[in-house]
């Protein structure tokens, strides 16, 4: 840690798994205090978490910053995407909220599509095409399923919105967040009355959404529970990989592959997206550019699970085979199979567990590159083709994870230094608030892109096709319900 040389700014990363917070000197970048806490999740077909934990994580961060969190003057927070938060008329939790990774409202999306004419309207108004992991069909599902409880919500927020109105008092998101609803039109930048009222939710219930660069409110009397000062100041927030991007100070082009619980795969673009097939989802940013960005449900996890079932370190990869591993063992959302399990193809007398379980990073990153392709197509003119791809993410550091990106893309790797983005792209954005700088340049400023690059090796064609003819061949079966 270093001594502050500015005023101090936090920025906090509320993920799947734990709450990250860091207080960060405005003038140099430097993280001066950090804490963590993890979250519990549930397992099985539904993926849900009691906001009041992610509060209790947030508060436990913050006390181990110390006093440096106490000497903030802007706090932000930077969340998981797509989860819907189900408030009562006190401000509490009607129920756990449902998370991005729970599938159970794909039939939902399904039918959200056919009504509204398929998916070419949806892409060309919503700028996507609604999956399961997003909000809108999660809130059909749950009015299905669960009525009372859609009987008992008086607000319905995200969770960085949430985590935002624990400071503030009051109901915010922002655009980044929003477009990830399926109720914030990207055409309009607005709420979607029509398909509001599809869903049967009240848009009373829903948050203000705040622009880039404004301020959501300020820190309210908390008495004594989090460490800020009443009045310090709260920027708008904004969902986990829109954060990313800021901390990042991305550029319209720039591929990022972030390697986590999911993998995610954009870039920022001046071009408001619109994919009708669904793979690349047509995201606002944090700043009034976009966000086109794709996204899988199986990564690290998913291989770190193939590795213990294997009995193998995550590191244990050996080179040939013909085996052939689709890690989807929680459905998967790119390509579009939320039904789906893992595969495996190819198996041979001489295969080894360590061919086995390079085939799952190799099936894992397959996925993500197809991904990047689509889009990087949409803005073609700002896509670098030879610049290399920034790994991010908790794999971004793995040997075997770096080598297989590398092996399959043909481009050259760049790894940051900086490990906490997310919290760093929320504590640029209420940098911003402080010095009035484009939040982007505040982290172009602090130089958090630097790190070592990997050169391009030959593009492994052979593996690369042979995972798209065993995708293609397998589609019926993986599509299966």
């Amino acid at each position: 840690m270093s001594a502050a040389d500015g005023p101090l700014v936090v920025g906090i990363d509320s993920s799947t798994q734990s709450t990250k917070a860091l207080v960060v000197d405005v003038a140099t970048g430097a993280v001066v205090a950090s804490g963590q806490a993890p979250h519990t999740v549930t397992t099985g077909a539904g993926r849900e978490s009691d906001p009041e934990e992610w509060y209790g994580a947030l508060r436990e961060a913050l006390a181990q910053c110390g006093d440096a969190a106490r000497r903030a003057s802007a706090v932000s927070v930077g969340g998981q995407q797509h989860g819907l938060v189900t408030l009562d008329e006190r401000g509490r939790p009607v129920r756990p909220a449902l998370l991005w990774n729970d599938v159970r409202s794909a039939p939902q999306a399904r039918r959200l599509v056919d009504e509204l004419g398929g998916p070419k309207v949806w892409a060309e108004r919503f700028g996507s095409v609604p999956a399961a992991s997003f909000t809108v069909s999660k809130w059909a599902w749950l009015a299905e399923h669960e009525p009372e409880a859609v009987r008992a919500t008086a607000a319905v927020r995200l969770p960085h919105d949430y985590l935002t109105g624990r400071l503030t008092g009051t109901g915010t998101t922002d655009r980044g967040d929003a477009s990830g609803t399926g109720w914030w039109a990207a055409s309009t930048e607005a709420y979607d009355a029509d398909i509001l009222a599809r869903v049967g939710l009240d848009p009373a219930l829903l948050p203000r959404v705040v622009g880039p660069g404004e301020v959501a409110g300020t820190v309210r009397d908390t008495d004594g529970d989090l460490p800020f000062s009443k009045g310090t100041l709260v920027a708008a927030g904004t969902g986990d990989n829109a954060a990313a991007a800021l901390g990042l100070g991305l550029r319209p082009g720039t591929p990022v592959l972030s390697l986590g619980t999911s993998g995610t795969v954009y870039a920022v673009s001046r071009n408001r997206p619109a994919d009708p097939s669904g793979t690349v989802a047509g995201f606002a940013d944090a700043r009034g550019d976009w966000l086109p960005l794709a996204c899988t449900l199986n990564c690290t996890l998913a291989v770190d699970r193939i590795a213990a079932l294997l009995g193998l370190d995550r590191e244990a990869v050996e080179q040939g085979g013909s085996a052939t591993v689709l890690p989807y063992l929680d459905g998967e959302r790119t390509p579009d199979l939320p039904d789906a399990s893992g595969l495996l193809t190819g198996l041979r007398h001489d295969t080894t567990g360590g061919q086995l379980l390079q085939a799952a990073y190799d099936g894992a990153v397959h996925a993500l590159l197809v991904a990047l392709d689509r889009v990087l197509e949409g803005d073609a003119e700002s896509a670098d083709p030879a610049a290399p791809l920034l790994l991010i993410g908790g794999g971004a550091r793995g040997t075997a994870w770096q080598e297989t990106v590398r092996r399959l893309s043909g481009r050259g790797v760049q790894v940051p230094e900086a490990r906490e983005l997310v919290a760093l792209g929320a504590a640029a954005q209420a940098a911003g608030l402080l010095t009035g700088e484009d939040p982007a340049a505040v982290a172009r400023r602090w130089d958090t892109a630097r790190g070592p690059v990997l050169d391009p090796v030959a593009r492994d064609d052979e593996t690369v096709q042979r995972i798209s003819a065993v995708l293609a061949d397998a589609a019926p079966l993986l599509g299966r319900r």
